[in-house]
């Protein structure tokens, strides 16, 4: 079986196609990184809009780069949710209509089941059950995972993911967009002695996390320090890098505690970490650290895959077509989706 997966939750279009038999055929990405850079974060309206300009062709792209004309296609997948919903409803809008036109089968796949599986596209690949923890900018949870479909929630965030909590302390300390990335590179500068952060939660019991007061605890000791450096002219910038590294370390540490606790709590020795998170490079040493302490395996997506994209969801919706699951003619978005309401396969 042969999919079409599509991607346009937020702020990327992504297509790809999947083959039971040869594996991953090809995978384009089309990021809005520079449309949005402007007003430092993502404008839903301009997100949709590019959505619409940039898929179709992208499609025909992938088709004619990966040899393959539309009717090879045995089904088509698309996320209809988590997201933007003007975003979603470009590309299920597109999805459906191409099945429908091919007369082909069309599935919506959840966003956040794409990410989890994501890992599966790697060689070597997590087996049934593991643990996995999805970390994005939208999400953060701990999901018990004993097969497709078959999740169950550990814990979530309270309040802000991790990763809106890495944009907005990026935005406070003045860098550009996309915030994440570039606070984690300014932290490779920090001096990881300076300052200790709060690792929110890790005192009481549960699986749960809360992100809001970091960001807060950063903004003060911001304000403190530009007010003591303010005769150096270095001083800030020294300021915001050890800034940058404490916040790192608390969100980074306040994960691999919780992964640790969800690990002991499920007796499961296997950890998937899936999300645009799971590509910062001092998480993936402390969950190995953790994983090699605790006798399991954590496993990753290729850093390309950790962000949103096509491949992921071309292959959820090969797990889901392949049992089965279709979706029919009508179609729709779900801005707020739950995992756990996903049926099994």
């Amino acid at each position: 079986m042969r999919v079409l997966g599509i991607e346009t939750s937020c702020d990327e279009t992504g297509v790809a196609v999947y083959d039971s038999e040869r594996g991953l055929i090809g995978d384009l990405l089309h990021s809005q990184v520079e449309l949005h850079a402007e007003y430092g974060g993502v404008v839903p309206e301009l997100a949709s809009r590019d959505h619409v300009r940039k898929l179709v062709p992208l499609i025909r792209q992938l088709l004619d780069s990966s040899g393959l004309a539309p009717d090879t296609l045995d089904g088509i997948a698309y996320t209809a949710g988590p997201g933007l919903v003007g975003a979603l409803l470009v590309g299920a809008s597109v999805g459906r209509s191409l099945a429908w036109s091919l007369g082909i089968p069309a599935v919506a796949v959840h966003h956040m089941e794409g990410h989890l599986l994501a890992p599966l596209l790697e060689s070597p690949a997590p087996e049934f059950p593991f643990v996995a923890l999805l970390v994005s900018g939208g999400h953060t949870q701990l999901v018990e995972v004993t097969g497709v479909g078959r999740y169950r929630l550990l814990g979530e965030s309270l309040d802000d993911a991790a990763g809106e909590a890495f944009d907005k302390t990026a935005k406070l300390l003045g860098l550009g967009y996309p915030g994440g990335p570039a606070l984690a590179q300014l932290a490779r500068r920090g001096d990881p002695g300076r300052f200790r952060f709060p690792r929110p939660m890790t005192d009481r019991p549960g699986l749960d996390f809360s992100f809001s007061g970091l960001k807060t605890f950063a903004l003060n000791t911001l304000q403190t320090g530009l007010a003591e450096a303010a005769a150096d002219p270095e001083g800030e910038a020294r300021l915001k890098a050890d800034i940058a590294r404490a916040f790192e370390d608390a969100v980074v540490d306040t994960l691999a505690i919780k992964c640790r606790r969800a690990i002991r709590q499920t007796g499961i020795p296997t950890l998937v970490l899936a999300g645009g998170v799971s590509a910062n490079r001092r998480l993936r040493q402390r969950i190995d650290d953790i994983m090699a302490a605790e006798g399991g395996q954590a496993f990753y997506p290729r850093p390309a895959f950790c962000t949103d994209n096509g491949a992921m969801i071309a292959y959820a919706g090969w797990q889901r077509l392949r049992a089965g699951q279709r979706q029919p003619p009508a179609f729709g978005a779900s801005p707020r989706w739950s995992l756990e309401e996903l049926p099994p396969v």
